[in-house]
């Protein structure tokens, strides 16, 4: 199953470089007034993809975060079991 799975990804990983590849263009991105960028078309689309999934995914980390920290405070972790004294001692005996 683990073959599988690595499987998955390096085909996915060397398909999304194939088309990165063959995308590989520059595109003009007018900013303000009269300045312009010039950057390459897979790393505007690799921003973009970070722009709308990383506020989404901090919000429910921060989300998830203050509810187990809810948990927590109401139901704190029971006492671990007090381990007795051995009555003889460890180790070979003489």
């Amino acid at each position: 199953m683990q073959f599988l799975r690595t499987l998955f990804w390096v085909v996915l990983a060397v398909f999304l470089a194939i088309i990165a590849r063959n995308n590989w263009t520059d595109v003009t991105i007018n900013l303000w007034g009269s300045l312009q960028a010039d950057i390459k078309l897979p790393l505007l689309v690799g921003i973009a993809v970070l722009a709308g999934f990383l506020p989404p995914f901090l919000w429910l980390r921060a989300r998830l975060w203050s509810l187990q920290r809810r948990l927590s405070v109401a139901n704190p972790p029971a006492p671990a079991p007090a381990v007795p004294a051995p009555s003889e001692p460890i180790g070979p005996a003489q």
